[in-house]
């Protein structure tokens, strides 16, 4: 390949190595943002529906060949004004949560904080 083919070589590992560094960078400061404005927010309790629930199931595989799965919860809550949310919930929350329950749901800001049937 000779000099000129190291030297693209290089250029291009650079590239891809600051751009996934750049990405990695962007996701760490919009989650701490997202975790300052929660902070920042008023805790509020207000009466709601779950109107849904759904999961986001991911995949990778490690170095050895090894496949991991994780799984996220979500719910999307009505309030009494007819908007909807939809926060991100544990798993043994999301088993207890079912479409059509009424009650209180308590959050502040994106982060969910429980909810209890009346």
């Amino acid at each position: 390949m000779g000099i000129i083919g190291i030297d693209l070589f290089e250029v291009l590992f650079t590239l891809v190595f600051l751009f996934v560094l750049i990405v990695f960078v962007l996701t760490l400061v919009r989650g701490l943002r997202q975790w300052g404005r929660n902070n920042r927010s008023p805790r509020l309790t207000v009466a709601a529906v779950v109107v849904s629930r759904r999961t986001q199931v991911s995949h990778r595989h490690d170095a050895n060949g090894l496949s991991h799965t994780a799984t996220r919860y979500f719910a999307t809550f009505e309030v009494e004004s007819g908007d909807r949310m939809e926060l991100a919930v544990s798993g043994p929350e999301y088993g207890m949560l079912a479409e059509g329950d009424r009650g209180r749901l308590t959050f502040q800001g994106t982060r969910y904080l429980g909810f209890e049937r009346q």
